[in-house]
């Protein structure tokens, strides 16, 4: 069972239109707005930041230093006899909070004009990581009929540990494959908690406008890796360039667990690219795409396989997970480049 989903009110904080998402949280046709989508969500609740003081017997505030609270959890009167006390972050001065409604209500304007429908939203740890996932209309055709669905993924966390995020998160439809990693190159949108925040997200409402672009760009790439044959000689340094050799380390021990997994990670995705689900497609099979999504397909299927569902979620949306596809996709546009004629 999933351990990181937020169960802080006793069921998981999951949103989901259509299929149950992990067979957790509430199923819904369509929600029409995002207080909606927060509310079926179990998101519908407020954080503060409030001082820090320390002395059993002073009782002193700490200087510069603030809690973000969970509202819900920290006004209750039973919150000391569990572990959750609604701390879910300690910050500085210039953080400002900013309430899930308030992230979340970026995307009304463009589920209004009907230019997305809201998919997913949720919580992970104790509220410390909030997210909902749009599904943009149309799709990318890459070949043939190899589809991938066009996604927003907005994500904001209330530990101070990271500004809100907008990402755009293709998804490959014969094998479900987070495509995620092509905005890190640019189109990704970090908003910082510092006092203009409210005004940055006025500001990126306004940079809606680009996204047909960018993902008619990310398209143009998609096609080109489909066009592009890979040997085995160019795919071992395809995955080398993914999975490169880890840097030599004294603890020999831990070096040699690293080139371990490098091996692993390399041979992993080398019998998904001839394996992998849609790769046996005629004009998929032996492409660089279908080199990519060998990749995709063993960080989002294979790599953490052995942690939680939401874990798994975690290191593919933001963690490591997404570094490599990162970089399996930086590399990919590198070899369209290098091999295309």
């Amino acid at each position: 069972m999933p351990a990181n989903i937020d169960r802080t009110t006793g069921t998981a904080a999951v949103m989901t239109v259509g299929p149950a998402w992990h067979r957790l949280g509430k199923q819904l046709d369509a929600p029409a707005t995002a207080a909606e989508a927060i509310k079926h969500a179990g998101l519908d609740w407020k954080v503060s930041k409030l001082p820090l003081f320390v002395g059993e017997r002073e009782h002193r505030p700490l200087a510069k230093r603030w809690a973000v609270v969970r509202e819900d959890v920290w006004r209750r009167d039973d919150w000391s006899s569990g572990v959750n006390d609604g701390v879910l972050g300690i910050v500085g001065d210039a953080y400002q909070t900013l309430q899930n409604e308030e992230a979340f209500g970026f995307f009304d304007p463009i589920v209004g004009r009907k230019a997305a429908a809201y998919h997913t939203a949720g919580a992970l740890g104790k509220g410390e990581r909030v997210w909902v996932l749009a599904k943009l209309p149309e799709d990318i055709r890459v070949i043939g009929d190899d589809i991938t669905n066009k996604y927003l993924l907005l994500s904001n966390s209330h530990d101070g540990t990271s500004a809100v995020q907008i990402k755009f998160t293709p998804v490959r439809v014969v094998c479900q494959n987070t495509l995620i990693q092509a905005l890190s190159q640019g189109p990704t949108l970090r908003i910082a908690h510092s006092k203009d925040l409210r005004e940055r997200l006025v500001i990126a409402q306004n940079l809606l406008k680009r996204i047909q672009v960018h993902y008619d760009e990310l398209a143009t790439v998609f096609q080109s890796m489909a066009k592009v044959r890979v040997n085995k000689g160019k795919l071992d340094d395809y995955l080398k360039g993914v999975f490169p050799d880890p840097v030599q380390r004294q603890d020999q021990t831990r070096y040699q667990r690293a080139l371990e997994q490098v091996k692993y990670d390399r041979e992993g995705s080398a019998y998904l690219f001839d394996q992998g689900r849609g790769n046996d497609e005629a004009e998929v099979k032996g492409s660089l795409w279908a080199a990519y999504n060998g990749v995709a397909e063993y960080i989002d299927y294979r790599r953490f396989e052995k942690a939680s569902d939401d874990r798994q979620l975690n290191t593919i949306w933001f963690g490591e997970g997404y570094s490599t596809k990162v970089r399996a996709f930086t590399v990919a546009e590198k070899c369209v480049k290098a091999w295309a004629n």
